[in-house]
């Protein structure tokens, strides 16, 4: 079937290789190149650097919903759009191009987690288990019938990251049934449970910052899900210039059986113990929680024993925001 492919993120190149060996894929559209890194180096979408490398036609269009975008699509007469990460909403003008379906698929058992950051709110919600949806694309927000559904159970020290290339492999394998069936006539279409339907909004940098008077279950949950990007995160005073600066968190190991019979009196937050070993602080509850590998807002990211070695952190210091902490 002639396919256009509507996404920009890492998370679609396996479905963009699957449709180009198994169907015609005429098309590729992609958001405009962006600033990246500290040199604000002017950069394509991965899609749009798969796409050139195997003579494959791109279109970035600044708005999709813009009348020329539309037609420019309209021109290679898709029997089936797929999207995957694209980053903009479809309007009604694009849905209704392709023949047969305008299909999205999405990194989460939806109706859950509908929305922009799906695969981290899954590990910071705690779920065992997660997925792609295919979806029949409407004008709503991941809202669309479902087509079908491939799980994926998540690890016991899942990260965004690794969670991310995982459903990155499965996304084809949803991708190929829902294929088989629409060009048989047999593709379902079951109303989503709207009623039920969470959200898993944007990220931004905020995201990730670390309340320590949470349990060091959740803390380690956030630490996980928000790793690499925006990586969890909390402040630290420079002990130089006295001000504060922020601290990501990339790793840590919960100290289950240490539950404050060693500290009594410990503040959330509360620099604990800082050697060989790494930075123990103290939470909520459950424990303390033992940071591992970080970065120091200026510095790269590095272990905490090796950052101890530059940067002494005293025992009793606050890291975090609030009263009397650094």
């Amino acid at each position: 079937m002639k396919v256009v492919f509507m996404g920009s993120g890492e998370i679609g190149l396996p479905s963009l290789e699957w449709l180009r060996t198994r169907h015609d894929l005429v098309a590729v559209v992609a958001q405009p190149d962006k600033p990246a890194g500290r040199k604000q180096t002017l950069t394509p979408p991965p899609t749009k650097a798969f796409a050139r490398e195997h003579g494959i036609p791109v279109l970035q269009p600044g708005r999709v919903r813009d009348p020329r975008a539309v037609a420019e699509i309209a021109a290679f007469e898709p029997e089936v759009i797929v999207v995957m990460a694209y980053g903009q909403i479809l309007p009604e003008a694009v849905l209704s191009l392709p023949r047969l379906a305008c299909l999205n698929l999405h990194a989460s058992l939806l109706p859950k987690y509908r929305g922009a950051a799906p695969i981290q709110a899954a590990i910071e919600a705690g779920e065992g288990e997660t997925g792609i949806t295919v979806i029949w694309m409407d004008k709503g927000l991941d809202t669309g019938n479902i087509l079908g559904m491939k799980p994926l159970a998540i690890r016991r020290r899942e990260t965004g990251a690794t969670l991310h290339d995982r459903l990155a492999e499965l996304a084809p394998l949803a991708l190929a049934d829902a294929m088989e069936a629409l060009a048989a006539g047999t593709a379902p279409s079951i109303v989503q449970d709207h009623e039920n339907a969470t959200y898993a909004p944007k990220l931004s940098r905020e995201s990730g910052v670390i309340d320590w008077h949470a349990s060091s279950a959740a803390i380690d949950r956030r630490v996980r899900a928000m790793n690499p990007w925006p990586a969890a995160s909390t402040s630290l005073v420079d002990p130089v210039s006295g001000a504060p600066r922020r601290l990501k968190i990339f790793s840590l190991i919960r100290h289950t059986r240490d539950r404050g019979t060693e500290h009594p009196g410990a503040q959330p937050g509360e620099v604990l113990r800082a050697d060989e070993r790494g930075l123990l602080i103290a939470t909520g509850e459950g424990g303390p929680v033992l940071l591992r590998e970080i970065q120091l807002e200026g510095k790269r990211r590095m272990s905490a024993r090796d950052f101890l070695h530059g940067h002494p952190v005293a025992p009793g210091t606050r890291l975090g925001g609030g009263p009397g902490a650094s």
